[in-house]
C-alpha cells in the first residue's frame, strides 16, 4: 500500500490537511448557533446549504477547471474556502452563514472533482483499489482528527475559524509545488435515475435515506450533545468517534457482503443503525454510552452508502458502472440536503432525542424496504456478485476512481 501511496503524496497531504481544516466547521457552526439560541430549523438550514452547495458544484466545477486547469482551480477553491472560514468570525449572523455554507459546499465540491481525477489518472488497473483505500483513510483521518479543534474555542472563540483557514492555506501548497501532470477530466455518461431505479430499486432508496440519515446527522449531533449537557471536548470526542466507527466497519461489512445476499448485508446495517438510535432515545446511557453507541452508529451507517452501490453494480454492466455511480452520488447527496430539515423538524417537535427519532425511523424505513425487495427479486448468486469497494461520498469523480480498467478483474 505504501508503494501506492508515494506518487500520490502530494494529493494525500492535501485531502488531509483540507478535511482538518473543514470538516470540523459543521459542528463548530453549530455549536456556535446553538449557544447564540438559534432553534433547530435555522441550525439545520445552515447546514442544508452546505450539501445543496456541494450537490450544485459537483455537476457545475468541471466547467471551471476545463478553463483555467486544475491547479489554478484548485487554488482558487480552496482560498475561496479559506476566506470564509475567516469570515464566520467577522460576521456572526445566520443569514450569511447560511450563504457562506452554500459557497463553502460549492468549494469543496471542486476541491474534491480536482483531487479526485488526480488520483484517477495516477492510479493503474493493479493499484487502483490500494489508491482509493489511501484516499480514504486520509480524508477520513482528517475529518476526524480535526474534530479536536473545537477545543480550541474554549479561551479564544475565533480561534478555531484562524486554524482552519491556515490549514486550508497551507493545503496549497503540496498541490501548487507538485510535479504532476494536470489530469483530463473524464466524462461521466449521466445515467437515468428512473432506469436506475428500474435495475436497483434498493441501490437507489438505500442511497437515498442514508444520505438523509448522514445528512442530519452531521447537521445536528453536535447540538444533540450539547443540548443533553456534554461539553465541547465531548463533542469533539463523539463526532471522531463516529467517523472512526465508519471506517472500521466498512471493509468488514463489505467482505461480508462478498460472499453472501448483499441485501441482507445492507438490511442488517439499516436495521442494527436504528436498534443503536433505541437506547440513545429512551435511555440514560451517559457519556460513555452515548460516544461508544456513537462509534457504532457510525460503523453501520456509513458503510450503506458503498454497499448500495455495490449492490447497484451487482445489476449493471460494465460500460454502465460510472454513470450509475455518478448518479448514486447525487442521490446521496439529495438526500442530504433533506436530512438536516427533517432532523431539525424532530427535534423541535420532540426534543434533542428527536434526531436520533428521525434518524431511527429513517434507518428502519430503509431495512424496511429492502425487506420486502427480497421478495420482490431473487438474490444473486454471490459468485455473480460485483467486489465490494468502499467509496467516498463526495462527487461523481469519485465513480471514475472507482471503476475498474481491467475487465478481466471484474468477477
Amino acid at each position: 500500500m505504501m508503494t501506492s501511496a508515494y506518487p500520490v503524496r502530494a494529493l494525500l497531504m492535501a485531502i488531509f490537511l483540507l478535511m482538518a481544516g473543514s470538516g470540523f466547521l459543521s459542528t463548530l457552526l453549530a455549536v456556535r448557533l446553538e449557544t447564540a439560541g438559534a432553534s433547530a430549523g435555522i441550525i439545520g438550514l445552515v447546514a442544508t446549504a452546505y450539501f445543496g452547495g456541494l450537490m450544485l458544484g459537483s455537476m457545475r466545477v468541471e466547467r471551471v477547471m476545463a478553463r483555467i486547469g486544475h491547479i489554478r482551480a484548485f487554488a482558487a477553491f480552496v482560498t475561496v474556502y479559506s476566506a470564509s472560514s475567516l469570515t464566520y468570525a467577522i460576521i456572526d449572523y445566520p443569514a450569511v452563514w447560511t450563504m457562506l455554507r452554500f459557497v463553502d459546499g460549492f468549494a469543496m465540491a471542486g476541491v474534491f472533482v480536482c483531487l479526485e481525477s488526480w488520483l484517477n489518472q495516477q492510479a493503474s488497473p493493479k493499484n487502483r483499489s490500494a489508491v482509493l483505500a489511501i484516499y480514504m483513510i486520509a480524508l477520513y483521518s482528517g475529518q476526524a482528527a480535526g474534530q479536536f479543534l473545537l477545543n480550541l474555542g474554549d479561551n479564544a472563540p475565533d480561534l478555531p475559524f484562524m486554524v482552519s483557514a491556515i490549514l486550508l492555506s497551507i493545503a496549497l501548497l503540496p498541490i501548487l509545488l507538485t510535479r504532476m501532470e494536470q489530469p483530463r477530466i473524464e466524462a461521466v455518461a449521466p445515467f437515468s435515475l428512473k432506469r436506475l431505479y428500474q435495475v436497483s430499486p434498493l441501490g437507489i432508496v438505500g442511497t437515498l435515506v442514508t444520505g438523509a440519515m448522514l445528512g442530519a446527522f452531521y447537521a445536528l449531533g453536535a447540538v444533540y450533545i450539547q443540548r443533553i449537557g456534554m461539553g465541547l471536548s465531548q463533542i469533539a470526542l463523539f463526532t471522531s468517534c463516529v467517523i472512526a466507527g465508519g471506517v472500521a466497519l466498512q471493509y468488514p461489512l463489505g467482505i461480508l457482503s462478498d460472499r453472501f445476499d448483499r441485501r441482507l448485508v445492507v438490511i442488517a446495517c439499516f436495521l442494527a443503525a436504528a436498534l443503536v438510535c433505541a437506547p440513545i432515545v429512551f435511555l440514560d446511557i451517559g457519556a460513555t454510552g452515548t460516544i461508544a453507541l456513537g462509534s457504532l452508529f457510525g460503523g453501520f451507517s456509513f458503510a450503506l452508502y458503498p454497499l448500495c452501490v455495490a449492490h447497484s453494480n451487482d445489476h449493471l454492466s460494465e460500460d454502465e458502472r460510472i454513470g450509475a455511480s455518478s448518479g448514486l452520488v447525487l442521490t446521496y447527496s439529495a438526500g442530504a440536503v433533506a436530512g438536516p430539515l427533517i432532523g431539525s423538524a424532530g427535534m423541535g417537535a420532540l426534543g434533542p432525542a428527536g434526531l436520533f427519532v428521525v434518524i431511527g425511523s429513517l434507518a428502519l424505513l430503509g431495512g424496511v424496504f429492502g425487506i420486502w425487495r427480497t421478495f420482490a427479486r431473487a438474490a444473486v448468486p454471490a459468485d455473480d456478485q460485483q467486489s465490494f469497494q468502499s467509496l467516498p461520498r463526495t462527487t461523481p469523480m469519485a465513480a471514475v476512481l472507482e471503476a475498474e480498467d481491467d475487465p478481466s478483474s471484474s468477477r
